[in-house]
């Protein structure tokens, strides 16, 4: 008897079709369960950052307020910001601060807010979904917006999940690329709980099935490694019945959690590291975005003050997006001007080298470096998120490899586009 899909001319081989399907039947199950933990990484749409405003101040107007502020800071010390322009992209963050300078914005009920009276966080909450319904609206608003709602702890979750529910009665619903955040996650058997919450505020508020999706804040060791020596993380994301976008990682709380004393308390040091790469370990390949954390330091005060803190701010985002980490948080007008510095900056860089292997890897020329499906797939990556960001064009590719358009890249990623070997 013939083997599996033999050619008439081919070999005879010794298993049969009742064996090949035996063997079916044991790997199915298993290509079921990888493709529905595993469903491959979302690459495209990520934000470079996220903006995270106090509650209190939540308006429709914070992204122009935020642009002229930092877009002011640049005016106010041009020199401490063209010494890190080594891509000559000055004039594309000059653009981005004027037209678009937030891509995700949290207005923030927890840390960033504190405890005020029931009365003035009601207000403030209807006040917040109002302004996320009217920034959903606007053309150049944020892609993504929403809440960082107070944590799950047993004093503070009724007051969160009232404030989430007042939030989505304010903007009536919810808004295009709603989602909250989850702070202080400490256990795996939390997240199912915040399942059923977006369960339960569906349910009563009539809104559509599977319509509210969250992200997870990593603040704590717990959350990281668990008191049953697993990783807590991994499981989480299995437990969030798709619902998680993301995993954010939080830089004060987790290095104080950990015993670094506050002078040393960084996105560079060696605990947040650990830290992180577990959260991108954990993450990969499940369509979960990880989000790198922010730092305190502000360019304000002296010339010298500002440059230093502008340098700062440069170099921890261009070490973020070298090591994987595509997003961050941003705590202050003046970190737009380097966030947008950094990521312009990295993403223009990388771009003549990646465009040119590809256009070789499509045209299967070679050259010095002969790349593997795997690498064109990283390769397509780098290239949809410079896209994303706005660090460079499609014309621009195109000068370059002229094979390349979206499809392709697309093609690409989920490695539907195949280049045959000869």
């Amino acid at each position: 008897m013939t083997g599996y899909n033999q050619h008439p001319d081919s070999p005879v081989t010794a298993l049969t079709p009742d064996a090949l399907d035996r063997l079916e039947t044991l790997f199915g199950p298993i290509d079921e369960d990888l493709a529905r933990h595993y469903p491959g990484d979302r690459i495209g749409g990520q934000p470079s950052h996220t903006v995270y405003v106090s509650a209190a101040e939540a308006s429709a107007n914070v992204p122009a307020e935020w642009g002229a502020a930092s877009s002011a800071i640049l005016d106010a010390h041009p020199e401490a910001f063209a010494e890190l322009d080594t891509a000559n992209v000055l004039p594309l963050v000059r653009a981005r601060l004027s037209t678009a300078p937030i891509q995700d914005l949290r207005f923030d009920f927890e840390d960033g807010y504190g405890w005020r009276s029931d009365v003035v966080e009601d207000r403030h909450a209807t006040a917040a979904g109002a302004a996320l319904a009217a920034l959903a609206k606007d053309a150049d608003g944020p892609t993504w917006l929403g809440i960082r709602s107070k944590g799950l702890a047993a004093h503070e979750r009724r007051r969160g999940i009232r404030t989430l529910e007042l939030v989505l009665d304010g903007a009536g619903g919810v808004p295009d690329g709603f989602v909250f955040t989850v702070p202080k996650l400490r256990a795996t058997s939390q997240v199912a709980a915040v399942v059923a919450l977006c369960e339960e505020l569906e349910r009563a508020h009539g809104l559509p099935d599977r319509a509210l999706r969250f992200e997870l804040q990593i603040e704590s060791p717990q959350a990281v490694i668990g008191a049953d020596g697993t990783t807590t993380l991994a499981r989480a994301i299995t437990r969030a019945d798709g619902r998680c976008t993301s995993l954010h990682y939080g830089t004060y709380d987790y290095s104080a959690a950990c015993g670094i004393t506050s002078a040393q308390q960084s996105l560079a040091h060696t605990v947040a590291d650990h830290a992180k790469n577990v959260m991108l370990v954990a993450a990969a390949q499940t369509g979960v975005w990880v989000c790198d954390g922010s730092t305190q330091v502000v360019p304000t005060g002296s010339p010298e003050q500002v440059s230093a803190s502008a340098r700062r701010h440069f170099d921890l985002v261009t070490r973020s997006l070298e090591r994987g980490f595509y997003q961050g948080w941003d705590m202050h007008p003046g970190h737009l001007v380097t966030r947008w510095l950094a990521t312009f900056g990295f993403f223009r860089h990388a771009m003549p080298v990646a465009a040119a292997r590809l256009g070789g890897y499509l045209d299967r020329q070679g050259g010095e470096v002969m790349d593997e499906p795997a690498t064109a797939q990283a390769l397509a990556g780098v290239l949809v998120r410079g896209l994303d960001a706005g660090a460079f064009g499609l014309a621009e590719l195109q000068a370059i490899a002229s094979g390349i358009d979206r499809d392709v890249l697309r093609g690409l990623l989920d490695r539907s586009v195949t280049v045959p070997l000869g």
